[in-house]
């Protein structure tokens, strides 16, 4: 971890959730620099009918700066995990992806499923998610389904 972000005792990053009537603001501004301006996905295609029915969560650092997003849809797909670029590396999408596991999970969700970026596939499987399907298009970017079966819960 060669970042500072990483290694910078003093900055520590909480992830919880929150919701969009909340923080829709900081999820919008971090997506956009993200996904709209930085992976050139056009901006009618990056807003859709969950953004107002989705759990979210984020990382914010001791500021309450918003570092990352991700969304635990109603059909049980998770989605738009967003880190900003000087934060990458540094365990924020795995904490991220962990808490919206944990949300799914405690929600009674048994199978959860993502469109992974092909160039994250390699992420995704370490949290233990399969691929599923051949590649498509989405928003210009070739992605994958992927899915993952989530352990029972204790009653």
């Amino acid at each position: 971890m060669d970042k500072a972000c990483c290694m910078d005792a003093d900055i520590a990053v909480t992830v919880r959730e929150v919701t969009w009537q909340s923080h829709g603001g900081d999820i919008r501004r971090l997506r956009r620099e993200v996904f709209v301006l930085e992976q050139q996905v056009p901006e009618e295609e990056e807003w859709d009918e969950d953004d107002a029915v989705s759990r979210y969560v984020v990382a914010v650092d001791g500021r309450e700066r918003v570092l990352g997003t991700g969304r635990l849809a109603p059909q049980g797909k998770i989605g738009r995990l967003a880190v900003q670029r000087d934060w990458r590396g540094c365990g924020i999408g795995t904490a991220l992806l962990q808490t919206l596991l944990t949300m799914a999970a405690a929600q009674g969700y048994r199978r959860v499923f993502l469109h992974a970026q092909c160039r994250a596939l390699d992420f995704y499987a370490r949290q233990g998610f399969t691929a599923a399907g051949p590649e498509f298009d989405e928003a210009g970017i070739t992605h994958r389904k992927m899915t993952l079966t989530l352990p029972p819960q204790p009653r």
